[in-house]
């Protein structure tokens, strides 16, 4: 019998008039309460909890996976038609390259657990080594986690997002092999480094700093790396002119782009829900379903926000900003997902969508050229993100979130501008400027995404 029809059963009894019978049910039915609370509360069993959280990693894993392809289509939909070839062997190659260097150095250095090398700095470098084949329950350390397979494939999806960020804002005109190290070292070792002082047990987490899913640790690494890089390449040939005119370089395909923003929005639910790192109890999988419908609805207030915004400022909406506000809706809400009402994970959306909007015409300013927008979503909005923890949760303060920003982006400004300059002294990063003239496609990869069309 089901506990809430036990209940009603025993409450029936005991409102009978049997002498000295409604006393004994009455007590009958407080038991029964309190097994029926039990049942809720509890968790499954241990090795129940290791499956069901290891399915939680892997499906949210191949959701953000799925991501790698809404990079690739927003940014082939956003360059024009001569550089669209470039764009996706880059975000192929940069996905892979990520793939070996996180397992090589970067997931134990980002994990050390007791491993520390400078205690709460920088970690463990090493391999990773997954269980052995058909592993039992008995050969589990911590079985009540998940496999170490699902965690690591996780986490690497992060750190592979996090260079696909720079990809997109440095396009059309840096030369394939110098971002290619680039990546090596930021997949490899910048980011595993900086993301181990919160996730890793280091010294922010010890602070108090909050980052539930990356605002900070995977979008604004993204955002400084993308921003150094912009600074030094130095604008696209013709972007701005000598009078401190923009000169518009629409994308060839805002189809394709508009595709890749909603592939980014479907691959955040994993993102953000597999962020909880557990399913083995009623609340874990409550507030799984809470992210999701938080995450959902920020995208949205940020979309609607942005379109509102392009209407009143230019009289008409612009698509653009209209996806770029989805991101970033997307990307604020991602440092705190579980804490906020619904409308709230709205406000926390459309600020982003509205920091796009006044930010891309910021940076056009200040001469800095962000191809598809990825400075204002992911630098601007993951600190907005960040610092909006503290309207929500209140284990967060603003001394700590402006900390953890301040701290992360100096460590990776530093580390990004040197990098970026050590490479553009050794082999430099531009191509000729009559290669860029013609398209990185031709000058840099020998074939053309449209060969057939005439190129922009």
């Amino acid at each position: 019998m089901k506990p809430n029809k036990l209940l009603a059963l025993v409450a029936v009894l005991a409102a009978m008039p049997a002498p000295g019978f409604a006393q004994e049910a009455a007590e009958v039915a407080a038991e029964a309460a309190e097994a029926v609370e039990a049942v809720a509360a509890a968790d499954v069993p241990e090795h129940v909890a290791f499956i069901l959280n290891t399915l939680l990693f892997l499906v949210g894993g191949f959701l953000v996976m799925f991501m790698a392809a809404g990079f690739a289509m927003l940014e082939a939909g956003l360059v024009r038609a001569k550089n669209v070839t470039m764009q996706l062997t880059k975000n192929v190659a940069l996905f892979s390259l990520a793939a070996i260097f996180y397992w090589l150095v970067g997931f134990n250095l980002m994990y050390p657990g007791d491993g520390w090398i400078i205690e709460g700095w920088i970690g463990a470098i090493a391999p990773t080594v997954l269980e052995a084949a058909g592993v039992g329950a008995d050969e589990v350390a911590d079985i009540s986690y998940a496999s170490v397979g699902s965690d690591f494939f996780f986490q690497l999806m992060f750190c592979a997002a996090t260079a696909s960020i720079v990809s997109g804002a440095l396009a059309e005109r840096i030369k394939l092999w110098p971002f290619l190290i680039l990546v090596i070292v930021l997949t490899g070792i910048i980011y595993p480094v900086q993301a181990s002082w919160k996730w890793g047990g280091g010294w922010l987490d010890g602070l108090g700093f909050l980052d539930f899913a990356g605002s900070t640790v995977v979008h604004s690494v993204g955002g400084w790396a993308a921003l150094t890089g912009a600074i030094i390449l130095g604008p696209r040939l013709g972007k701005y002119g000598r009078d401190g005119r923009v000169n518009p370089m629409p994308g060839s395909n805002l189809a394709l782009a508009t595709l890749g923003m909603f592939i980014l929005w479907l691959g955040w639910f994993g993102f953000n829900g597999g962020s909880q790192l557990a399913m083995g109890s009623i609340g874990d999988v409550a507030d799984v379903s809470r992210i999701f419908a938080n995450t959902n609805m920020a995208a949205a207030c940020g979309a609607v926000a942005a379109l509102i915004l392009t209407q009143v400022l230019y009289s008409k909406p612009d698509l653009t900003m209209v996806l770029n506000g989805a991101l970033a809706g997307l990307v604020s809400i991602t440092a705190e997902p579980l804490a906020p009402s619904l409308p709230m994970a709205g406000i926390i959306g459309a600020v982003g969508g509205a920091i796009v909007v006044f930010a891309v015409p910021f940076l056009d300013r200040l001469r800095i050229d962000d191809v598809v927008g990825a400075i204002p979503v992911h630098l601007f909005a993951g600190i907005w993100g960040t610092l909006a923890v503290v309207l929500t949760n209140g284990d967060a303060t603003i001394i700590n979130q402006i900390i953890g920003i301040v701290a992360v982006g100096v460590f990776v400004a530093v580390t990004t501008a040197a990098l970026w300059i050590v490479l553009k002294g050794a082999m430099g990063l531009r191509p000729s400027e009559e290669g860029e003239s013609k398209g990185l496609d031709i000058s840099e990869m020998g074939m053309e995404a449209y060969p057939e069309f005439t190129k922009g």
